[in-house]
């Protein structure tokens, strides 16, 4: 019998109630390991959507996984259980976990704290990828680094924090005189002009974008 697709469940490392823990208990029968009694895992960021990583996992690790909601996996190489950032720190506080439709893949969905990378990347993969903010951020930063002749991000940064918010409030005057009195293509197109030099704002400030998305994940709960 395939397993259902899906399977979610929601992890907290200060609570988790019994009704969870029954259905966390589903999830992993849900599993379907592979010769080696191992599945695949993929962590992914919680806040940006990013893939973090692959790493493998036992029964042992989703269920030290499941009771703790800190991310475990298994080590091919030394054949032994670990908890992610047991030794650097970086560990991954799980958010959810998903079976996928086959059972033989695990998604876990992860506050990240620090670099997932041993090699000191924020993912396994190189840079972030990302949504479109990120992106937008991640663009950003780098004309902040090099300050390329022409750029309007890099004259704006020039011009400091005080002219920023100016142009932000700006910005803000004419997505809302686009939302009260223009059409959908002129709000989408002050709408982003917006959220562009709101993201520049953070630059200057030197403000990670993570931390807005974590204030928004708190307050989504």
């Amino acid at each position: 019998m395939r397993a259902p697709g899906l399977l979610t469940m929601q992890v907290s490392a200060d609570s988790f109630p019994q009704v969870i823990a029954k259905i966390a208990k589903n999830w992993i029968d849900a599993v379907h390991f592979g010769d080696d009694g191992l599945v695949p895992v993929v962590a992914q960021s919680s806040l940006t959507g990013d893939v973090l990583m692959l790493a493998y996992a036992d029964r042992e690790a989703l269920e030290r996984t499941r009771d703790s909601g800190e991310a475990h996996y298994h080590s091919r190489s030394r054949g032994v259980l670990w908890k992610k950032g047991e030794t650097s720190g970086h560990r991954q506080e799980v958010q959810d976990v998903r079976v996928d439709c086959d059972g033989d893949a695990v998604l876990y969905v992860v506050r990240q704290h620090g670099p997932a990378c041993h090699t000191g990347s924020p993912t396994c993969f190189g840079d972030p990828t990302g949504a479109v903010l990120t992106r937008l951020a991640g663009t950003v930063a780098d004309r902040a680094r090099t300050r390329p002749p022409g750029s309007y991000t890099a004259r704006l940064l020039d011009e400091g924090v005080a002219r920023i918010a100016r142009k932000l409030g700006e910005e803000a005057v004419e997505t809302v005189v686009a939302a009260t009195s223009e059409d959908g293509a002129r709000l989408t197109s002050e709408a982003a002009d917006l959220l562009y030099h709101l993201v520049v704002l953070l630059e200057a400030k030197r403000l990670p974008l993570d931390a807005v998305f974590e204030e928004l994940d708190r307050r989504a709960r």
